[in-house]
C-alpha cells in the first residue's frame, strides 16, 4: 500500500545523483554542540540518516493510520541558485554546506490516499543564518495537489504557492525572514541550544498551512524546552490563536535524533492529536539501493 513512499524517496535522488552528499572534512565546523565526539564525522559519511515512524494523522475530524519517513543528509547547496549543486567545486563562493530534511507522510482517508512531502535546507557553519535557506512542500490526494516553496533571499522569505482550489489559486508573498517551523527540525539536529525559546513570531509548518488552508503568515507563538528524563528532550511550540501545539521529542545526546512528535489542534469539531513514533533508523546511501533486490531494505526500516 505504501510503495509510492519509496518511489517518492528514490526518484528525486536518482535525478540529482551526479554528486553524493558532502563528506569533506573541511566542512566539519558545524554549529553543533561543543565537545561533540562525532563532530565532523556523523553527517559526512557519504550516507543519509533514514528514519521510519508509525503515524497517526488527524484529518476530517478523525485519526488515520499511516507512515512517515524523515531523511536527514548533508549536501552542498548553491546559495544563489537555491538548489543542490551538481558540481560543488564549480559553485565557488555560492557553495553552502547544508543539512537537508526530506519529511514524507502517507496515510489513507477512507477510499483515497494522502501523500505529503516537505524539504527543508538549513545552512551549517560558524557564521550562517539560523533561518532555513529553502523550504518546499507538496500535498497530494485524489482531488488534486498543492505546492508551496519558500526561498530565503536578501533577508526575505519569497513564498510561491500553487493550488487547485479556486479560492487559493497561484499566490506570491514576500515576508521578512524569520523563524520557520519547518526549519526547527534541522536546528534540533544541528544545535538544539540555538532553538528559539519564549515568545516569538513563527511561520507555521507548510503541512499544517496546506491541510488547514491557512494563509502564509507569521503567527505569535510560545516555545519551550524541557528534559523529559536523562536522555530525552521535548521541544514545544504553542500557537494560541490556532489552539495548536507541536511537541518534538529528541535524544539529548548528539546527533540529537528525533524519536517522535505530537501535533494537537482542532480538526472539525474535535481536538485531535497527530502523533509519530520512531520505528527504525539506518545510516545508508539509499540512492544506490534502487533495484528490485534492494526492497529488503524496506523491511529493515519496517516499511510496508
Amino acid at each position: 500500500m505504501y510503495r509510492l513512499l519509496l518511489i517518492a524517496l528514490v526518484i528525486p535522488v536518482l535525478r540529482c545523483s551526479t554528486s553524493t552528499p558532502a563528506n569533506s572534512s573541511k566542512n566539519s565546523k558545524d554549529n553543533v554542540a561543543e565537545n561533540n565526539p562525532l563532530q565532523g564525522t556523523y553527517w559526512y559519511q557519504g550516507k543519509a540518516e533514514v528514519n521510519s515512524y508509525s503515524l497517526t494523522q488527524a484529518r476530517y475530524g478523525q485519526l488515520h493510520q499511516g507512515e512517515a519517513v524523515c531523511i536527514f543528509v548533508s549536501e552542498d547547496f548553491n546559495a544563489r541558485k537555491q538548489v543542490k549543486t551538481d558540481d560543488p567545486m564549480a559553485a565557488g563562493a555560492d557553495r553552502q554546506p547544508v543539512l537537508k530534511l526530506n519529511m514524507l507522510k502517507r496515510f489513507n482517508t477512507g477510499i483515497y490516499t494522502y501523500s505529503l512531502m516537505m524539504s527543508a535546507f538549513s545552512a551549517i557553519g560558524d557564521k550562517v543564518p539560523l533561518f532555513p535557506l529553502k523550504v518546499s512542500c507538496c500535498v497530494q490526494d485524489w482531488c488534486g495537489q498543492v505546492f508551496s516553496q519558500l526561498n530565503n533571499r536578501n533577508d526575505q522569505f519569497e513564498i510561491n504557492s500553487f493550488s487547485y482550489f479556486e479560492s487559493e489559486g497561484d499566490q506570491r508573498k514576500v515576508l521578512k525572514a524569520g523563524w520557520s517551523e519547518d526549519g526547527l527540525w534541522n536546528q534540533i539536529r544541528i544545535n538544539p541550544q540555538k532553538l528559539p525559546i519564549g515568545s516569538l513570531q513563527l511561520l507555521p509548518g507548510f503541512f499544517y498551512l496546506r491541510l488547514r488552508h491557512r494563509p502564509m503568515e507569521f503567527l505569535q507563538a510560545e516555545a519551550s524546552q524541557r528534559a523529559l528524563n536523562d536522555s530525552i528532550m521535548d521541544y514545544t511550540v504553542r500557537y494560541p490563536s490556532e489552539n495548536r501545539e507541536l511537541v518534538i521529542r529528541y535524544k539529548k545526546a548528539y546527533p540529537f535524533q528525533i524519536i517522535g512528535w505530537t501535533e494537537t489542534y482542532n480538526d472539525g469539531e474535535n481536538l485531535l492529536t497527530t502523533h509519530a513514533e520512531l520505528r527504525k533508523s539506518l545510516m545508508t546511501d539509499y540512492w544506490t539501493k534502487h533495484n528490485v533486490a534492494d526492497s529488503i531494505w524496506r523491511r529493515a526500516l519496517d516499511l510496508e
